[in-house]
C-alpha cells in the first residue's frame, strides 16, 4: 500500500512543477488532487501498518478458522 501512496506522491510533485510552472493551468488543481488522495493513502498505510498482526499470529487464527483446531 505505501508503494501506491509513493506512485501517488511522484505523480502529484510532477504534475505541482507542470502546473505551477504556467505549462498547464489544470495540472496545479489535478495536483491538489492527488496530493490529498496521497496523504490519505499515508495515513491508511501508516494505521494498517501500526495495527499489523504478527505472521505467527495470522498464521494461527488462518489455521483455526480453516480446522477449528488448536495451533
Amino acid at each position: 500500500m505505501i508503494s501506491w501512496a509513493l506512485v501517488f506522491l511522484i505523480i502529484a510533485i510532477i504534475a505541482g512543477v507542470l502546473g505551477f510552472s504556467g505549462i498547464a493551468g489544470a495540472a496545479a488543481w489535478i495536483a491538489q488532487v492527488i496530493f490529498v488522495i496521497f496523504l490519505i493513502l499515508l495515513i491508511i498505510s501508516l494505521l494498517f501498518g501500526a495495527i499489523r498482526v504478527p505472521a505467527s499470529e495470522a498464521a494461527c487464527i488462518y489455521y483455526l478458522n480453516v480446522f477449528m483446531d488448536t495451533c
